[in-house]
């Protein structure tokens, strides 16, 4: 019971990392200008994310880019539109087979089944969460260092977006989630190496007996 109770908590984790991942994907808020310098008030904000660039201004209004060319991003951007939607591939494939493989379904097959297709959601997970925290950790590198670039003008810097902290708490439940889900499996296949099933072994005396009355007819 407290297996399943733990499974069902990793799901509700890996749920919220599922849409977290998605919202990351698709948010223009990767990265924002930053206010230092002189003009610190400013009427207009600028953001940049993996699909679009945006601008908002003061009086509530959105103006957004769209980034359709590819080869002319920079390899961060690219690498990060890559890795993020195979996160959520990975995470929805995770979705799926956990879905099939929990204790508390009645899905799957047998327990052993249900086991297999646990672990391989878990693993699932494990990846999504990689792939969703490469990215991520990579776009904030490049964001600071172009920040701490003494060479780069004050009004051309950014600062990390909601869009970054919103992939790496994602990345942190699908991890999270995936490795719970692994040791459950670990456990139960643990515990039976511990306790092997009992094998029945027939008492031999009877052949022996039944051999010696043998050898004594020839006699």
């Amino acid at each position: 019971m407290a297996s399943a109770s733990l499974q069902f908590f990793a799901f509700i984790l890996a749920l919220f990392g599922v849409f977290g991942d998605i919202a990351a994907t698709l948010l223009p808020n990767w990265k924002v200008n930053a206010d230092v310098g002189s003009n610190i008030i400013t009427a207009i904000t600028q953001m940049q994310g993996l699909w679009m660039d945006c601008t908002w201004y003061s009086t509530g209004m959105f103006s957004c880019t769209l980034k359709y060319s590819i080869l002319s991003l920079p390899i961060y951007i690219q690498a990060a539109r890559t890795t993020m939607v195979l996160s959520c591939i990975l995470s929805a494939f995770g979705i799926c087979i956990t879905t099939v493989g929990m204790k508390c379904t009645k899905l799957g097959g047998d327990s052993d089944s249900k086991s297999h297709a646990c672990f391989a959601g878990g693993v699932c997970f494990i990846l999504a969460g990689i792939s969703g925290l490469v990215p991520t950790s990579w776009y904030t590198r490049e964001i600071i260092s172009n920040f701490l670039d003494q060479t780069i003008p004050e009004s051309s810097k950014h600062e990390p977006g909601g869009a970054v902290y919103t992939g790496f708490i994602s990345a942190g439940f699908l991890l999270i989630a995936g490795v719970i889900f692994c040791a459950s499996c670990f456990k139960k296949q643990q515990g039976a190496w511990i306790y092997p099933p009992k094998q029945h072994h027939f008492p031999s005396t009877e052949q022996e007996s039944n051999a010696g009355y043998n050898l004594k007819d020839y006699v």
